[in-house]
């Protein structure tokens, strides 16, 4: 017995399909505006400060007051002992009672610990340099004003306190002038002459990050004399260079670590202009993971989808926490060697979703470049190092809108990638930096960098 059909069945079902294929397409549409209005033009990338809209505290974290729980013993405050306070000072009290005029009688002293600070001024000093005159060998001498370097105006302690509150604390430079009481045209010109009494810092820097085992680099905008440009940060543990650069092409990681083939790895996100360096690359897994969680949220419906993301972004979060975890590195090796392998599962099972194929398609392509964290402990699987330590790049380019000229530009790049690198090499940078200076005033004849960054004789 033969089935009988409607003559337009065939019709119907067509659009039938078409409507379903469209509905579905717009929905897709209206999820990634909802999402594009919530988080921000470049979605789950989005800096903070571009969100239009941010959620409300969750009510579980909005009760939880943090610290410990009531009842705990605490630690309170700590008095000074009078051995080791900078000043004891006596506070006289009055002689006559002030409600009934009576004499007062001696009952001691009480003490009491403040911590205070002189108010943030430049002072003026005037020194009076003696001369004085040999008559044996007929030349005369004059004593030298401790503490400033020749021709300057500023003394080395000031000059040291301006690069650390402009060029590591990122105040502007404004701001500045007007807390120490100088000048702004006074600053700028003594900045540039220090940069150049260091102008062979770069160089130096760059010879080390070679050599390191592990590198990370990362770039930012960053505009010098109202046009747009980049802020590059080349870090170690041990050290940070930073140059600001009009371009943001390949030349720029090329200059840094050259075009001979280097040992050790590189961390950076999926920027095409890292792919030529003459090192192994690590990619972060932080924006992987991004990318995961965006396809999840971009396509809740779909089960494929939700199993594949429910599967992999506990993967990747563990291969990013898992260097942090407090192992020995036979179990941290012996926890790697599996989490890669369960990744690499997951990248080779069958899909049909194109948003899954192109996440396993960028795994297997990049595969070379994405275990290295399995393989050597000391490479990380996510590049949070430079990512933080640009930050505060990121917020002077907020508040001071870049560098005001090209020539300000380099003295910013030098005096940078001084101060953070001794961040990391010493326990007071301040005092380091005034001890070289000082030296210097002393012996201009001096290398400054060997006194910056003395040599490992270890």
């Amino acid at each position: 017995m033969g089935v009988a059909f409607c003559p337009n069945c065939f019709e119907k079902q067509q659009r039938i399909d078409q409507l379903q294929q469209e509905n579905q397409r717009l929905k897709q549409q209206l999820r990634y505006r909802q999402r594009q209005a919530e988080q921000g033009f470049f979605g789950s990338s989005t800096p903070s400060s571009k969100v239009a809209l941010k959620a409300n505290t969750a009510d579980a974290n909005r009760s939880d007051p943090g610290g410990l729980k009531a009842g705990h013993p605490g630690h309170g405050r700590q008095a000074i002992p009078p051995l080791e306070a900078d000043r004891i000072e006596t506070v006289p009290a009055p002689s006559d009672c002030p409600h009934c005029g009576g004499p007062l009688a001696d009952k001691g002293v009480r003490l009491r610990s403040v911590l205070d600070c002189p108010p943030l001024k430049a002072q003026r000093i005037v020194y009076r340099l003696e001369k004085k005159y040999c008559p044996r060998c007929r030349r005369s001498l004059q004593a030298q004003a401790p503490a400033v370097l020749p021709k300057h105006l500023l003394g080395n302690q000031l000059l040291t306190r301006v690069v650390l509150l402009h060029y590591r604390d990122g105040i502007p430079l404004g701001t500045v002038s007007e807390q120490l009481g100088v000048a702004l045209g006074t600053l700028v010109p003594m900045l540039h002459r220090l940069a150049a009494l260091f102008q062979g810092v770069l160089a130096d820097l760059i010879q080390h990050y070679r050599l390191a085992p592990v590198r990370h680099a990362d770039e930012t905008g960053w505009r010098t004399d109202g046009k747009s440009g980049y802020a590059w940060l080349f870090c170690t543990p041990t050290l940070s260079l930073f140059l600001f650069r009009s371009s943001r092409s390949a030349k720029v990681p090329q200059q840094v670590l050259g075009d001979q083939p280097l040992a050790g790895v590189l961390v950076v996100d999926r920027y095409n202009g890292y792919n030529r360096s003459p090192c192994a690359l690590q990619y972060c897994y932080a924006h992987l993971l991004r990318e995961v969680e965006d396809l999840a949220q971009e396509f809740p419906d779909c089960p494929e989808v939700t199993a594949f993301t429910a599967t992999l972004i506990p993967l990747l979060a563990a291969a990013m926490h898992l260097r942090s975890q407090p192992l020995s590195d036979p179990d941290y090796y012996a926890q790697a060697q599996p989490l890669q392998s369960q990744i690499q599962a997951v990248m080779a099972q069958p899909a049909q979703h194109l948003g899954i194929r192109r996440l396993q398609d960028l795994f297997i392509r990049n595969a070379h470049r994405l275990y290295h964290w399995a393989k050597h402990r000391s490479v990380p699987a996510d590049n949070n190092r430079a990512e933080r330590e640009l930050r505060p790049t990121v917020i002077a380019r907020k508040v001071s809108f870049g560098s005001q000229s090209d020539a300000g530009a380099k003295t910013r790049e030098t005096l940078m990638s001084l101060i953070h690198t001794l961040q990391k090499r010493v326990a007071d940078p301040e005092a380091h930096l005034k001890s070289a200076l000082d030296q210097l005033a002393l012996n201009p004849t001096l290398d400054p960098l060997s006194l910056l960054f003395p040599p490992d004789t270890s």
